[in-house]
């Protein structure tokens, strides 16, 4: 692979697929705010939406390791990169074609395909491109990609709410940014492996026994870190009126901020101090978040928990990623990746269904009791897996 560098040391690799990443999380954050209103718009119910959600979540992690194993089979990452984005780009299209709201469901659903296909190679990647400073890439791309998540959000209420666009006018635009995004990885270089490789006989089951144990305790994490739209809701009950609206939805900004912010920051360290002791970090302060939520309902304390909640995200996510690309090494990295993602974005199916059955039978306080426990179990199953490590390489 020919890997240069730009900006003291930072593979173009990582700044063009960031920056592919932006665009199409830009274009993805226009659509998902406005996505129930139109589905609803189209005579589709409460039930439709639901269906949309698991739909979208299970497509996409199912293939995750399909990709990821098929990708490093055949040594074309890029191949499946850019699938994955131009499938994306193909449905939002079409769901902003939609007549019917059995058609968007269809539609919504399978562009989530796109996402399944791609992120597994497009990791492999970053991990391949940025061998000694892994934190660091996938930081970088973290940042660029929340930023876009942030911006997204942002045009679609302003297009929404002080020009008039309609629903279907905001997703044919953010097809058109999503299908221009692709332009990007033209730029992306990677190593072509021949088809005698090693890599053909390599199975999920193969991998490293410590890859293994990390991923099982992400995917205990991942069952209890459920979505963020509870979040949305337990501040939603703290106001009234229009309030109840407008502010959950700044805080969700806010919330995007910080993870942003801190993402290529918490990688950095993680290159320095070991990516386990800032998923540890990580951890422990979504746990501290989820208590805060129980007791804490003033605006100042809602923002300072959104804040929180966005670090402990720029703490967790990019730096699992690059922990795993560090335990499954070279030739096992895109099947380690692709199993990553399916088995901790499975994990993350119950957790939301968890969730909403406590909030309905019991109440909100043991939704965030429920995480809040999950992940300090996760802590210390994380501290005994790094004290584990360090006398295996004793």
């Amino acid at each position: 692979m020919e890997n240069k560098t730009v900006f003291k040391g930072i593979s173009s690799n990582v700044i063009w697929l960031g920056l592919v990443s932006f665009l199409n999380d830009l274009s993805s954050e226009m659509i998902l705010p406005i996505l129930p209103m139109f589905i609803e718009s189209l005579g589709g119910g409460r039930m439709a939406v639901g269906l949309v959600g698991a739909i979208r979540d299970s497509l996409s992690s199912l293939l995750n390791v399909f990709s990821g194993y098929m990708a490093g089979r055949t040594g074309k990452n890029r191949l499946f990169v850019f699938a994955g984005y131009f499938i994306s780009g193909v449905f939002k299209l079409l769901l902003s074609l939609s007549a019917t709201f059995r058609q968007a469901v269809l539609f919504s659903s399978l562009e989530r395909t796109g996402k399944g296909l791609r992120t597994a190679p497009r990791d492999a990647i970053i991990a391949d491109s940025m061998p000694t400073r892994r934190g660091t890439g996938f930081g970088i791309h973290r940042t660029l990609d929340t930023t876009g998540a942030i911006i997204g959000s942002l045009t679609a209420f302003l297009l929404l709410w002080f020009f008039g666009v309609g629903f279907k006018w905001i997703i044919l635009t953010a097809a058109a940014l999503s299908l221009a995004s692709m332009a990007g990885l033209l730029f992306v270089r990677e190593r072509h492996q021949r088809s005698d490789n090693k890599i053909l006989s390599i199975k999920p089951g193969q991998l490293p026994l410590n890859l293994k144990i990390f991923i099982c305790i992400a995917s205990v994490f991942s069952l209890g870190n459920f979505s963020y739209m509870f979040f949305i809701l337990r501040a939603k009950q703290f106001f009234s009126g229009n309030l109840s609206e407008s502010i959950p939805v700044l805080l969700y900004v806010f919330f995007n901020i910080f993870y942003a912010a801190f993402s290529l920051p918490f990688g950095v360290l993680s290159d320095r101090i070991g990516k386990g002791k800032v998923i540890a970090v990580g951890y422990l302060l979504f746990s501290v978040v989820c208590f805060g939520f129980i007791f804490i309902g003033s605006m100042r304390g809602l923002m300072i928990l959104f804040a929180l909640y966005g670090t402990a995200n720029a703490s967790i996510d990019a730096n699992q990623r690059a922990f795993v690309a560090d335990l499954a090494g070279v030739q096992l990295r895109t099947v380690g990746l692709g199993a990553y993602h399916t088995l901790t974005g499975l994990s993350a199916l119950p957790a939301s269904l968890i969730a909403g059955l406590l909030g309905k039978y019991i109440s909100d306080k043991a939704i965030f009791t429920y995480g809040a426990s999950v992940s300090f179990v996760c802590v210390f199953l994380l501290i005994l897996f790094l004290i584990y490590r360090r006398r295996q390489s004793r």
